[in-house]
């Protein structure tokens, strides 16, 4: 066999045995780190169990994750690991129908459905009762479009953070919206959001790309972090602890994401365990959010002077 170079045919084993041995993966968007981060820990996991992987870009389009899980149905693969685009299970409903099993990915889904996920709504506790506590009374909460679901439980943990508190959530939290999730909207929420608010001392970002886009405009206009604003991020992707000004970030367990969807999905049908699996997430405190809170944004000469209302950042 070594001398003929035989190589076995999985496809045809596969077939004649009638079980696959690939997985499918559709992420939301393979240029965020954290789906990239959750595709290694399903490798590894796939790995371990002799499963070839497949991944597949929905880039945040409803539109190419249809494309991505028809071409899985017809590998007819041994089941798909999803995040669906908009945070809508409904997807998983026709892989059922085609008996796939499949398992949600950072997302809870429905009674019924298999999901892996992370408790957002104790990590955008964390990160707000953590700027509480060291005095900020006005806190910038930027995120995605009204759609994602965890950011919107974050959103509901950072005011159940100010209850605790005995903070009026109100006064305390302003909610600034971008239609997308990365760097350059949080250049944008800081260069057409930030500025109206000109009592601002702290900036909680939906996610780490949001927070780098909000500290590298911040840092242009000749503001410091944290000195004028602190910033906390969201997910804790490797770039966290490297950026410019290290960003204070809730830790989620990116890989044992994967790894744990890996498991439910090749679980036998008759075992008990739990078809829900919800990690915790941790608060990772570095520069970005250590100094004592100022009285809001300043201009470029650092003289105290706030901004007009509705004034665009200065630049240098």
């Amino acid at each position: 066999m070594r001398s003929l170079g035989f190589v076995v045919n999985r496809a045809a084993r596969d077939l004649r045995s009638g079980t696959s041995h690939s997985i499918g993966l559709v992420v939301l968007d393979m240029m965020n780190s954290f789906f990239t981060e959750v595709a290694r820990g399903v490798e590894e996991a796939a790995d371990r169990a002799d499963h070839a992987l497949i991944v597949c870009n929905a880039d945040n389009s409803r539109d190419k994750e249809r494309r991505c899980l028809r071409m899985l149905t017809e590998q007819r693969v041994r089941g798909i690991l999803i995040t669906p685009v908009g945070g809508d299970a409904r997807v998983v409903d026709d892989l059922q129908t085609a008996g796939i099993p499949a398992v949600l990915v950072d997302s809870r889904g429905r009674p019924g459905d298999s999901s892996v996920a992370v408790d957002d709504r104790r990590g955008g506790e964390l990160a707000v009762a953590h700027l509480l506590s060291l005095g900020h009374r006005r806190i910038a909460y930027v995120c995605g479009p009204p759609g994602v679901r965890q950011h919107a439980d974050r959103w509901a943990g950072a005011r159940r953070a100010c209850l605790r508190a005995g903070v009026n959530a109100d006064q305390a939290l302003v909610r600034l919206r971008q239609p997308e999730m990365g760097l350059q909207a949080g250049l944008r929420a800081a260069e057409e959001q930030l500025a109206s608010y000109r009592d601002v001392t702290a900036v909680f970002a939906a996610n780490d790309l949001l927070a780098f886009g909000v500290s590298r405009r911040l840092l242009r206009a000749g503001l410091t972090v944290p000195g004028d604003v602190a910033i906390v991020g969201y997910d804790d992707i490797e770039l966290a602890a490297d950026w410019v000004v290290p960003i204070t970030s809730v830790r989620q367990p990116m890989r044992d994401l994967g790894g744990a969807a890996v498991e439910l999905l090749l679980a036998p049908p008759a075992n008990p365990r739990r078809r829900r699996v919800v990690f915790q997430p941790e608060l990772v405190i570095r520069a970005s959010c250590g100094a004592r809170p100022m009285t809001g944004l300043q201009d470029v000469a650092g003289n105290g002077r706030r901004w007009p209302t509705g004034a665009p950042l200065p630049t240098r």
